[in-house]
């Protein structure tokens, strides 16, 4: 493989600037969350509308995830992350103009066509500057981002949301996106020179997404992706209305109950990048399989809860659980696929769970409805989706080496 000549602290430059984006773009979409609380009761929305607003995003994203990757893949990760992050900055402050149903819609779902490409674009620059024994901590420093978001969201939230109200709260974290966007412009920088070579051989490759779609494990990821971010997604966008609705508690009580999983998962998931870095290859889909069938019991005993600190208990566990699934699965595609389909392989795989994120939330918001305000049968669709990847992951059982290998036979 060519060796990039780069400075002793590039890498961790790069990972900063990765964090310090990725920790704006989960800022932006958790606080539609607690936003849609207000939201709602401006425009005068039902669940179901609730629940398509809140899906809109993920439409728009999961559409950009392929062709965000295979940008990246041709073009490289700078220019794909600096125009990402400034999109959706402005479609932040946009969301703050909406007036009604369609227009709040429409501005949703190109927020998430302006922000799909970051992911997929973030993942190649971590496939290109750590080596594969430090990819899994990378990542999961990149997705711990999601976990302190998920501290500081509902916190400032709360207090923001009864205070200045949502309007505002969407023009201020749009203004500071084009801050960071002006920084990303200075300090992220990307080598020279692109690996050309794969790891396991001498021909070149050619970034090609038949390439990615030719290997069995990627689709399997796919869905295992797909099933654990249906139960993410699902909790993270219908917890905040089922804690007030439902327990009873104000938006300052929710802001702070709401708090206490992501502040145990910002360690958790750190924890759980080193620890795949150190698990045998094969043994991480049995630890994982096993997590995905104790998420399916703890959410049902989120269910049956009989007081919020128990909820908030057994919610903790699933975060938890759920976040070492999730860094198991992404940080499989950047050890074993080549450098250069890795951005157009995790951008389909992240599709998996942008779908999830799109239907989920318009899921619960219609099965919410049709039982008059019952939440029952959207835990009890969420166990099912645990126990899909649960399965998924159990009979993933392609070797890393071969995959490389089949990828690059793929390739033109």
């Amino acid at each position: 493989m060519s060796k990039i000549t780069q400075s002793k602290n590039f890498k961790y430059i790069i990972l900063a600037l990765l964090f310090l984006g990725w920790c704006l773009g989960n800022l932006d979409r958790f606080v539609i969350n607690y936003a849609i609380v207000g939201i709602t009761q401006d425009l005068g929305m039902s669940a179901s509308a609730q629940g398509i607003i809140l899906s809109s995003f993920f439409l728009g994203y999961a559409i950009m995830q392929i062709p965000g990757g295979a940008m990246a893949d041709r073009f490289g990760y700078r220019k794909v992350i600096l125009f990402s992050l400034f999109s959706w900055s402005i479609f932040t402050i946009f969301t703050g103009f909406a007036w009604s149903f369609l227009s709040l819609i429409l501005v949703r779902f190109l927020f998430g066509i302006g922000e799909g490409s970051f992911f997929p674009s973030g993942s190649k620059a971590i496939a290109i500057n750590f080596p594969m024994n430090q990819r899994s901590r990378a990542m999961s420093i990149m997705l711990s981002s999601a976990a302190i978001m998920g501290v500081i969201t509902p916190i400032v939230s709360g207090h923001a949301l009864e205070t200045i109200g949502w309007r505002s709260l969407f023009y201020i974290i749009g203004a500071v996106g084009i801050l960071i966007s002006f920084l990303m412009f200075f300090f992220l920088k990307e080598p020279a020179r692109q690996p050309v070579l794969s790891a396991v051989g001498d021909r070149k490759e050619k970034a090609s997404l038949k390439t990615v779609l030719k290997t069995p494990l990627i689709w399997n990821l796919f869905i295992s992706y797909f099933s654990i971010y249906a139960v993410n997604w699902g909790l993270q966008s219908w917890m905040p209305t089922y804690m007030v609705n439902v327990r009873g508690l104000d938006l300052t009580q929710m802001g702070l109950l709401a708090a206490i999983p992501a502040v145990v998962s910002i360690f958790t998931m750190i924890l759980s990048g080193y620890a795949l870095d150190r698990i045998p290859a094969g043994k991480d889909r049995i630890i994982g399989s096993i997590f995905g069938v104790l998420v399916a019991l703890f959410l049902y005993f989120m269910n049956t809860a009989g007081s919020i600190a128990m909820f908030v208990t057994y919610q903790t566990i699933v975060t938890v659980l759920a976040g070492f699934i999730s860094t198991l699965i992404i940080s499989k595609s950047l050890k074993t696929m080549p450098e250069t389909v890795v951005a157009t392989a995790n951008g389909f795989i992240n599709t998996g769970a942008q779908l999830a994120g799109f239907l989920t939330p318009m899921l619960i918001g219609f099965l919410v409805d049709a039982s008059g305000g019952s939440y029952t049968t959207a835990f009890i669709m969420l166990i099912g989706f645990s126990v899909i990847c649960s399965v998924s992951l159990m009979f993933n059982r392609r070797s890393g080496a071969g995959i490389s290998a089949e990828a690059q036979t793929a390739s033109p």
